[in-house]
């Protein structure tokens, strides 16, 4: 097999354009096996091979530079670098990224993950080169759905200002995780169908060129005009009139094609945008039929496409839509904004249902949450879904447009704590901390999948602003038939014990019971608390712990411990109840790599049997 022979970029050099054909075929094969094992990034990976052989050939890697944006496409890149034989530990617990990682390889410049940073992030190494004086070519491969994020026009703008050889290849796939939608893919869809300029262009330069004598003239004078041809044949021509020179469109799976462009865009002396066209699942059916199912894929059946062994009933996110739908059937002031994700966080039916209700806005978490603050300030109630690791991108606007003004915006946070193995820029284990810190949001975690229905419910119904945040994956139903009512700031008591007492939020109150269940045996009978509100805590609730002869607090939370629910208990406990033991239970203060989340669960000690094992070995329980 001709991918055997390829450890590094120097292996493509003298291929025949049949044997780059072939590569090409025998990546995407390998790219589907392996997913299919192990699941991953499936879509966006198929239909970047010929783009990624194509600026292998035309840069000297990895003394040039690669910077992938989000980087869920880098997995061509990760095999043309050397470590196609790491692929059998992909995403796994102590294997490799599915993204790009400075730790993992040279070739990688940059660590990636959310989406919109890598222009930023080219121009930033840029700038390092031309001041140490170093001469190579930073190229930074951005999809059109991240080019509706704001901060990749910010990039733009100071890019424009570059007196020396910066790349953008925009690679366009007409797809983000979902359908593109909004401006900029009005005008990129314009360019893709208005080959008439390029045409003319080529056809207009070949017959003067065989003029004699005035031939070149006349193109030197035509090129003084070409700016106003551009505006009549290409609508806009926005990067052009921003001061980027535009080359493009080019057909990203023509590998030569891409290879010519490259190497013109590289004699430059300023920043280029090369626009490529791309198909996103190209080469496996049922990923060209359905790019957004297969985006990001679980094991799965090859010949089918169909998924292998999955697990029935709701996850968190089925609730959430479901429940959402409902409560909109009864309030037409319910509306619903997405930031690209209207099949991830389950708005998909709620806009199918009420379209003049649902906004998707975009890659653009800023743009999603003042927005809905602008629609809470003339009275609708907005609810706004995203995961915790992408909420992170718009603190200030919660910060500034929601919470200052006390605005009633519902924060449906997904994916919040261990998602597994999208790794390190996916974890979403700081949501409690960086909520918790901002005045006038309160903060709630359901126990299961019924008090994430009522806690949708109750929010929608409160003045101020409002953050759920639940876990990835099939919700739990365990202790439905313990349901005390919500009530504002207070948690709920599902068991009364004796001189211990379990304080879990979330997702934690399973671990919680099951090791009140394993403790049992031995002779302790642990008081369980389900936390429910993390801002405010119930304050009364831990009076009442202390004052029915509780000795030892722990707590419990799938966030980590700075800034979290543990450190708000013990604080309150040290200024009220002097001589009462708070144990927190967290993650640690780092950043959490990919795996399986039952063995990160084991590996950062927050599961059931290690939890047990450290408060003993600590003296906390005997």
């Amino acid at each position: 097999m001709l991918l055997d022979r390829i450890h590094g970029p120097e292996d493509l050099r003298g291929l025949s354009q049949g044997e780059l054909e072939e590569l090409a075929g025998e990546i995407r094969r390998f790219i589907i096996e392996k997913t299919s094992i192990y699941g991953g990034h499936l879509a966006s990976n198929l239909g970047v091979v010929e783009l990624t052989i194509g600026l292998y050939l035309a840069l000297d890697l990895p003394r040039d530079k690669i910077v992938w944006d989000v980087g869920h496409q880098s997995y061509t890149h990760k095999i043309l670098s050397g470590r196609k034989d790491n692929f059998d530990g992909l995403r796994q617990y102590g294997g490799m990224s599915g993204f790009p990682k400075r730790s993992e390889s040279e070739f990688d410049c940059f660590d990636t993950g959310h989406s919109s940073t890598s222009i930023s992030a080219g121009l930033g190494i840029a700038e390092a080169r031309d001041i140490r004086g170093e001469d190579f070519t930073v190229v930074s491969v951005i999809g059109d759905g991240a080019l509706t994020g704001g901060m990749a026009y910010e990039a733009l703008n100071n890019a424009a200002q570059m007196q020396k050889n910066f790349i953008v290849v925009l690679n366009d796939n007409n797809m983000s995780i979902s359908q593109n939608v909004g401006g900029m893919s009005r005008y990129l869809n314009g360019i893709r169908v208005g080959k008439g300029y390029n045409q003319m262009k080529r056809s207009v330069g070949k017959f003067l060129l065989s003029i004699p004598s005035i031939g070149k003239p006349l193109i030197r004078r035509l090129q003084k005009t070409k700016n106003s041809i551009k505006q009549l044949l290409i609508p806009g021509m926005l990067f052009e009139n921003m001061g980027v020179t535009y080359l493009g469109p080019v057909d990203g799976h023509d590998i030569r094609a891409v290879e010519r462009v490259i190497c013109e865009a590289k004699k430059l002396n300023h920043t280029v945008l090369v626009h490529v066209i791309t198909k996103k699942g190209k080469g496996y059916r049922p990923a060209e039929l359905s790019p957004c199912d297969y985006h990001g894929v679980g094991p799965f059946e090859i010949a089918s496409g169909r998924p292998k062994g999955e697990k029935g009933g709701e996850s968190y996110t089925d609730v959430f839509s479901r429940t959402l739908l409902e409560l909109g059937e009864r309030d037409p002031r319910i509306v619903a904004v997405t930031a690209a994700m209207p099949d991830g966080t389950g708005l998909r039916r709620f806009g199918e249902r009420f379209p003049e209700r649902f906004f998707d806005v975009g890659i653009a978490e800023q743009h999603a949450v003042t927005s809905a603050a602008g629609m809470a300030s003339e009275g609708l109630r907005p609810v706004v879904a995203v995961y915790s690791s992408f909420l992170q991108r718009a603190y200030d606007q919660i910060v500034h447009d929601v919470c200052l003004p006390k605005l009633p915006v519902v924060f449906a946070v997904d994916r919040a704590g261990l998602v597994g193995s999208d790794g390190e820029t996916h974890q979403g284990i700081f949501d409690f901390s960086y909520l918790t810190s901002i005045p006038n949001m309160t903060v709630m975690a359901p126990k299961n999948a019924r008090e994430l229905e009522d806690m949708l419910s109750f929010a929608l119904k409160q003045e101020g602003p409002v953050s759920i945040r639940y876990p990835r994956g099939r919700a739990w139903t365990g202790l439905s038939e313990l349901h005390a009512p919500l009530v504002f700031g207070k948690a709920e008591l599902l068991f009364e014990g004796r001189d211990i007492a379990l304080i879990a939020a979330g997702s934690m109150v399973s671990t919680a019971l099951h090791i009140r269940e394993k403790l049992i045996p031995s002779g302790l009978e642990p008081t369980l608390v389900n936390a429910r509100f993390i801002k405010p805590i119930d304050t009364e609730m831990l009076d009442r712990l202390v004052a029915s002869g509780c000795r030892t607090l722990i707590t419990l939370e799938e966030n980590v411990k700075q800034g979290g629910f543990g450190l708000e208990v013990l604080d309150y406990i040290n200024r009220r109840h002097r001589g009462i033991l708070v144990h927190n239970v967290t993650l640690p203060d780092c950043y959490v790599e990919h795996g399986d989340v039952t063995k990160l669960r084991a590996g950062l000690r927050i599961d059931s049997d290690s939890i047990i094992f450290d408060l003993r070995k600590e003296g906390v329980i005997h």
